[in-house]
């Protein structure tokens, strides 16, 4: 029998909601659209770690960051772990491939391994003209990065060796950050988006995380992110540095003045000329603007994923291959205010994630909680493949089929170590959720980890219930009507710690009453360590 092929397609910073098959009413995506149509769109898919290396690192390995030791933007991944592409080409004969945004260090001991061919684009890379790592070394590309990651993608399924089957990670750098799309689609999107109900969050009912974020797209986004010309000047003219760690870092974010009649903003590409007479214009050009780039962006990603498609069908490969489409985590699109991602709340935490292929039934909609730590072992899985005892996910081929029937107490693990970074100043944190309930603990320490702040910030527990409150705006860790579920919560979440092995920064085996009047407000954490001491 011939093993099947496997095509991996992952954007970076795609958000569910902007891919029109979940309903968000924000934009057109035809061709992943297509995918789902096919397959499976899955509606609780969830990332270990909404940052992008952690998370790329979860993926190829099948394990967590505190297994893989990819725990923050700075940490580098060892070339000598195992990982997918080396046990699908080792032990199932697959041709392996990775191009596109790795992001997991350059250099000999970061390179792919396991891969038969590998062209990486170093860093974040550029939408235009981007340079290109392969074993050969560096070297410049002319074009458009969406479409030059997908002409090689194409071009390496061509040369394969027919004999045997495929297993094809591709990478794309869109949309991230400064969301520039491609030429051909400037013209697009030009009614203004619905700007979510969340958009002016007070920060309220929440831990202090939400409001400490340097996340708000009034706040926190750049002359460059816009897509303006920067002016010349220092921060009581024209703005605060977007990160103050760097001598030969100068980019600077819009400011939002009391007074907004002597603002000029100028258009980078056409010299179109903005001013404003009230902050309240100025906070919606913004979010127009960051819109309207990103849905734009998107559009390449959707075109070039009906390439792929057209030639899968093209040359008869469509029926036995698996098709994946994700992104690296969620993202923001102005709820609560923010762009970016990084935390558990639910449109950061999210991955877009559709599947078809052989035995996916077509149109189908899957309810079930699965994670990209999941993703390794289901390839493996489905390729007829041992699945060796280092990999921490489970794989999810019965929910493929249709036949899966999970527990209630299936959880989704998340943790971000990345505490209060520079330029985001997120909070570091864990938690769990399950079909209706996610539990949040800020542990609000860096752990000396590459890229953290030490930390000592108070710690705190959120609750929020997701069916009655999916827009996460009321913590009910403190409310006695929900005693039952934090209690159950609390035994999930040291459950799921203490199956993956991960290491709890709160006291562990304590009834969850007790928790909260550890960590009541105020409290402190010195006073919090004498109770648990005592």
């Amino acid at each position: 029998m011939t093993r099947p092929n496997i095509l991996f397609i992952m954007a970076d910073d795609h958000a569910a909601k902007s891919i029109s098959c979940y309903g968000g009413g924000l934009n057109h995506t035809p061709n992943l659209d297509r995918i789902a149509n096919r397959g499976m769109r899955f509606d609780h898919c969830y990332v270990t770690n909404s940052i992008c290396t952690p998370s790329r690192a979860t993926i190829l390995t099948g394990t967590h960051n505190h297994t893989n030791s990819v725990h923050t933007l700075d940490s580098k991944i060892n070339k000598l772990l195992p990982n997918v592409a080396k046990q699908l080409r080792s032990h199932g004969e697959y041709q392996t491939a990775m191009i596109g945004k790795w992001h997991l260090g350059e250099g000999k001991a970061h390179e792919p391994t396991g891969f038969d061919y590998w062209e990486v684009i170093p860093g974040q890379g550029r939408y235009f003209d981007p340079e290109f790592i392969n074993p050969d070394g560096l070297h410049v590309e002319r074009g458009y990065a969406t479409d030059i990651i997908t002409d090689k993608t194409i071009d390496f399924i061509s040369r394969r060796d027919k004999e045997k089957p495929f297993f094809v990670m591709c990478h794309h750098k869109a949309p991230h950050r400064s969301w520039e799309c491609h030429p051909k689609h400037r013209h697009l999107y030009q009614d203004d988006v619905k700007v979510p109900d969340t958009y002016t969050d007070d920060y309220k009912n929440r831990a202090k995380a939400a409001a400490a974020a340097k996340m708000r797209v009034e706040m926190d986004i750049t002359y460059n992110d816009l897509g303006l010309a920067q002016p010349e000047g220092g921060a009581e003219e024209v703005g605060n540095l977007m990160f103050e760690g760097s001598w030969s870092f100068n980019e600077r974010k819009i400011p939002m003045p009391e007074d907004v009649s002597k603002m000029r903003l100028i258009d980078r590409q056409t010299g179109e000329v903005f001013t404003f007479k009230t902050r309240e214009e100025l906070s919606h050009f913004k979010y127009q603007r960051y819109m309207k780039r990103y849905l734009r962006t998107i559009q390449s990603i959707d075109d070039n994923v009906g390439r792929l498609l057209d030639y899968l069908e093209k040359e008869g490969l469509a029926e036995n291959t698996l098709v994946m489409y994700t992104s690296d985590q969620g993202f923001f699109l102005g709820e609560h205010g923010w762009f970016d991602k990084r935390f558990i709340y639910e449109e950061s935490f999210q991955m877009p994630f559709l599947v078809s292929g052989p035995g996916v039934k077509p149109g189908s909609v899957c309810s079930d909680i699965v994670s990209n730590v999941d993703f390794a072992p289901t390839w493996l899985d489905f390729a007829g493949v041992r699945i060796p005892s280092y990999m921490q996910g489970e794989s999810f081929l019965s929910s493929l089929s249709g036949t899966a029937r999970q527990s209630a107490d299936a959880v989704a693990y998340h943790r971000y170590w990345m505490h209060a970074e520079k330029i985001h100043n997120a909070y570091a944190h864990y938690g769990i959720r399950d079909k209706q309930y996610k539990l949040i603990f800020w542990y609000n320490e860096g752990l000396g980890l590459p890229g953290a702040s030490d930390g000592g910030e108070e710690q705190e527990w959120e609750l929020f219930d997701c069916h009655k409150d999916p827009m996460e705006l009321f913590n009910l860790w403190s409310d006695e009507g929900y005693a039952a579920e934090r209690e159950r919560m609390v035994r999930l979440l040291e459950d799921k710690m203490a199956d993956i092995g991960d290491e709890p920064a709160h006291p562990v085996g304590l009834k969850a009453e007790r928790l909260r009047e550890m960590y009541l407000p105020g409290a402190g954490i010195a006073a919090k360590a004498q109770q648990h001491n005592m």
